[in-house]
């Protein structure tokens, strides 16, 4: 079993003097000498060292009071997620999957060893409680592969324990520079000794900057690139759980699939139609748990608000049963999905996509022509929808039409953020625009959903001899929160319809 936890630290450049005396650092009560660790540290990355690309270290440790697999992710400058694994002697499986979006298929190779003497200080407050750990690390990095080499260097480490307000690594910081100490240049011990270690001629050059997207095609392709990174990036989130990942790399799977549609002159859809249909079914995927989520947490919201007097039989039981049952054994089923070749293909397909795209003619043309065009076409179908909506009595035929003109909001939206660098505030107002619509047409299908859900919960109930009023009750309520949508979006969509400027 992985354990996580939060790393923040920062780290110095050291000329062998040693660490300066933090006592006078305010809120320093105590700073106790731990002795000195000797730490044994290898990493490990494929042979085109993909993970050291994303910032991603893995390595196996023997020494120190955490000896055994480190899995770091970046999380902002100086904070990163440790996940850690115990000892063995291959890669753990619970670290090999949140890695799998980046290193596929390739074999993961030891790259280099770091030897570490680390002498250690704590840093306590007055009442006794540490505060953070101090330490200098004098390393030597051997480089593995064919052709390294060694490199050697001291540096000081201050990592925050933790709970612990990042506001005092500013307060070591004020003293250590003050006693001359610079922060390091290097993001971390594995990329300084990449860096150091490398054949003599052969260091790798810095990634060199993306030129700006100067026709259609680079504005369309910069907004995919971004969305194959992003679903990339979110896999190990989604794999550990994390709040509003599954949502988040859902929703990248959709500007994808929106934006092959919505710039069908720029890509060939012959070669995008077949990898869109497999986001089709990465969201179908993502969103088996999700979507019983979201409407579970909106009736229990609903039932919250409610005064006790309306709440009549088991209710919250009910609710609660219905959801687990609808809801069973999704997440084992994702993690295989995630572990699936199928899966793999599509990020190999994707990575091919953006590497190699099937341009067509316009790909070449203005933006301010090209992509205007094209949102400006995904807005008229979705002008179409809205007013059918409008025009047809309150139902099933309006409920409908009413879903199919949020689905085609949501495509605008994304046609316009593709293009909102290249057409400038019009098509940041329209995206604005859309998302309003989009909440307001979406909280219409909300209960319309919710509406279908409370006919089977009071069926059930009904079976089970328990009183069904306070599903009608809801019922009610999600019926008015449906007509005050439709009662809204006459007023609502004229100011919109005539805000368009693309």
């Amino acid at each position: 079993m992985a354990d996580t936890k939060r790393e923040i630290e920062r780290k110095y450049e050291s000329d062998d003097s040693g660490l300066p005396d933090l006592t006078g650092v305010a809120g320093v009560a105590a700073v106790i000498d731990k002795g000195v660790a000797h730490l044994d540290a290898t990493y490990y990355d494929t042979r085109d060292e993909r993970l050291a690309a994303a910032s991603i270290t893995l390595r196996r440790r023997v020494g120190g009071a955490d000896a055994g697999w480190h899995l770091k992710f970046p999380v902002a400058p100086g904070v990163r997620d440790e996940i850690q694994a115990p000892l063995s002697d291959t890669v753990p499986r619970a670290l090999a999957g949140l890695i799998r979006s980046r290193v596929r298929d390739a074999e993961l190779l030891p790259v280099v060893r770091l030897l570490s003497e680390r002498d250690v200080r704590h840093l306590f407050d007055a009442e006794g409680v540490l505060l953070a750990e101090a330490s200098v690390d004098g390393v030597r990095a051997e480089r593995l592969t064919e052709g390294g080499g060694t490199a050697q260097w001291t540096e000081i480490e201050i990592e925050l324990a933790d709970g612990g307000d990042p506001v005092f690594l500013d307060k070591v910081e004020k003293r250590l520079r003050k006693a001359g100490v610079r922060p390091s240049k290097s993001a971390s011990k594995l990329a300084r000794a990449l860096a150091e270690t490398g054949r003599k001629g052969k260091r790798k050059k810095k990634a060199v900057e993306a030129a700006a997207p100067e026709t259609a095609g680079d504005h369309v392709l910069t907004y995919l690139r971004a969305q194959r990174d992003a679903i990339v990036e979110l896999d190990p989130a989604v794999r550990r759980d994390m709040h509003d990942s599954v949502h988040r790399m859902r929703v990248a799977t959709r500007r994808m699939r929106s934006t092959f549609r919505s710039y069908g002159k720029v890509l060939d859809r012959t070669v995008t139609d077949p990898i869109s249909e497999e986001l089709k079914w990465l969201a179908g995927e993502l969103g088996v748990d999700r979507d019983q989520e979201v409407l579970t947490e909106r009736l229990t919201a609903r039932l919250d608000e409610l005064p006790r007097t309306l709440l009549v039989g088991p209710v919250r039981t009910r609710l609660r049963t219905w959801s687990h049952a609808r809801s069973g054994g999704s997440r084992r089923r994702l993690m295989a999905v995630l572990d699936g070749k199928r899966y793999l293909d599509l990020l190999v397909a994707l990575d091919a996509l953006v590497a190699n795209p099937p341009v067509l003619e316009a790909a070449a043309g203005k933006p301010s022509k090209v992509l205007a065009k094209a949102v400006r076409k995904d807005f008229g179908k979705l002008t179409d929808l809205v007013e059918q909506a409008l025009e047809l009595p309150p139902g099933g035929d309006r409920d409908l039409a009413i879903h199919e003109a949020r689905k085609k909001c949501k495509r605008t939206r994304y046609a316009a953020e593709a293009a909102a660098e290249a057409l400038g505030e019009p098509a940041v107002d329209l995206v604005r625009s859309m998302k309003s619509l989009q909440g307001l047409l979406g909280d219409h299908q909300d209960s319309v959903m919710a509406r279908a859900a409370l006919r089977d919960l009071a069926g059930q109930a009904h079976a089970a001899g328990e009183s069904t009023f306070t599903y009608g009750v809801l019922y009610g309520h999600e019926e008015r929160r449906a007509e005050l949508v439709e009662l809204d979006l006459p007023a609502t969509w004229p100011t919109i319809k005539g805000d368009l400027a693309v």
